[in-house]
């Protein structure tokens, strides 16, 4: 990604709301909290231009609306405005003056300028290479396609601003049965490898195998705004550095590892999971959602049928959507991997987490968790909420084992706890 997409905020701006919202606060158990003190200190940020990680922001964000004591569905730790650009929400391509590409099995194709490139028929050892100019867009429009490599990517963007892959309407196969073979230092991992930003749209069906390695991964920005997608991947279905961002389109995965990954380990601002809108269904053996610094939900419905711990991040915001998940380790789990603010905020949706058994935590936060609206229904035989920092039920419907709640409890090293649950051992 080229640009910051988070919003700013003031680190004395941020102090302070967090200061109000934890003013009065248990750690252990609250109830319904106001810090009215803290809405004045928001009104006061809205010019400040001090530039903040997804962490920052997304903590700054839940102690705003934890500090009305109401749903805040309109909080985001990003600047959603900018994302999608319209090119990336369109889902037909312009075909005038594309070039028609037909595949051999055996032969690579080259794309080494900007362009719309229409590729059909069926190949087994070919790989469609793109190396074009870094300013240069272009878009793949997959037409009837199927190739099957054994040991390099069905598509390679080596070079470009940006690689649109378009599937028309109809069926599309992309396959790689083998272990990747290295271009030089890049070590190739995907069926669709980029190492350019690459959305992904169109109204067709694209079904991706990979019997040793991701899906699809990128290295910059990794988007998907329509069509419909089946992938088995042997480790992550789809991954990216900077940003994995999802406005659109229906999506089954069965993944070895993470269903969605996203992780940036130079810069902190970045690796992060936006989902505005889609269907996706999710079996994965590690996470069904991994984003390293932020996951943000606005919209869409997800279903995670099977997951070691279902959404995971450094900061979890969630504002809107259709959420059902179930997870063997923890649910939805907000753990220190990009620095110490940690946070858990629920704004919206419907969000319904059965747990495993063992020592399992639904919601699991190791710093804050605001819950101030949307709909909320655990099954847990251990923990429904767990958290380090400030816990706090400030709006919303929730329901734990059956039974409707109005505040978190919770405890510790097992010990036993109110309608909120057991909070469990901390992992």
């Amino acid at each position: 990604m080229k640009s910051n997409k988070m919003k700013t905020i003031s680190a004395a701006t941020m102090a302070l709301l967090l200061t109000a919202t934890v003013a009065g606060c248990a750690k252990s158990e609250v109830g319904n909290g106001n810090a009215a003190a803290a809405q004045a200190a928001v009104a006061s940020a809205t010019s400040e231009s001090a530039a903040t990680a997804p962490s920052a922001a997304a903590s700054a964000a839940s102690a705003t609306a934890a500090s009305s004591g109401t749903s805040a569905a309109g909080t985001s730790a990003l600047d959603t405005a900018t994302l999608f650009s319209d090119r990336d929400l369109e889902q037909t391509a312009d075909l005038t003056g594309a070039a028609q590409v037909k595949l051999e099995s055996g032969k690579d194709v080259t794309i080494d300028a900007e362009g719309v490139y229409v590729l059909s028929g069926e190949a087994t050892n070919a790989t469609v290479v793109v190396e074009a100019p870094e300013d240069a867009k272009v878009q793949i429009v997959l037409d009837g396609v199927s190739i099957t490599n054994e040991d390099a990517p069905a598509i390679y963007a080596k070079a470009a601003d940006k690689v649109f892959v378009t599937s028309t309407d109809g069926t599309n196969h992309l396959e790689v049965t083998g272990t990747y073979a290295a271009d030089g230092e890049t070590n190739l991992d995907a069926v669709i490898f980029s190492r350019a930003d690459v959305t992904l749209n169109g109204p067709g069906t694209l079904e991706i195998v990979s019997k040793e390695g991701n899906g699809i991964s990128s290295k910059d920005d990794l988007k998907i705004t329509g069509g419909v997608y089946h992938i088995q991947s042997a480790a992550d279905a789809l991954e990216a550095n900077d940003a994995l961002l999802i406005h659109g389109g229906s999506i089954t995965i069965e993944a070895g590892k993470d269903a969605l990954h996203s992780e940036n380990e130079e810069d902190a601002t970045l690796g992060y999971i936006y989902i505005k809108d889609g269907t996706l269904n999710i079996a994965a053996a590690d996470d069904g959602i991994q984003g390293n610094s932020l996951v943000q939900i606005d919209g869409g419905t997800i279903n995670i049928t099977e997951s070691a711990e279902g959404i995971e991040a450094n900061n979890i915001l969630i504002n809107d959507g259709q959420i059902t998940l179930h997870a063997n380790d923890d649910g939805i789990n907000a753990a220190q991997k990009v620095d110490g603010d940690v946070s858990i905020v629920v704004n919206g949706g419907t969000i319904d987490v059965s747990m495993g058994s063992g020592d399992t935590d639904a919601f699991d936060s190791n710093g804050d968790l605001y819950v101030n609206g949307g709909t909320i229904n655990v099954t847990a035989p251990t923990s429904a909420f767990d958290a380090d920092g400030t816990a706090q039920l400030n709006g919303g419907d929730v329901t734990v084992n059956g039974e409707k709640i109005t505040e978190i409890t919770q405890s510790r090293m097992g010990g036993g706890g109110g309608g909120g649950g057991r909070g469990g051992m901390r992992r």
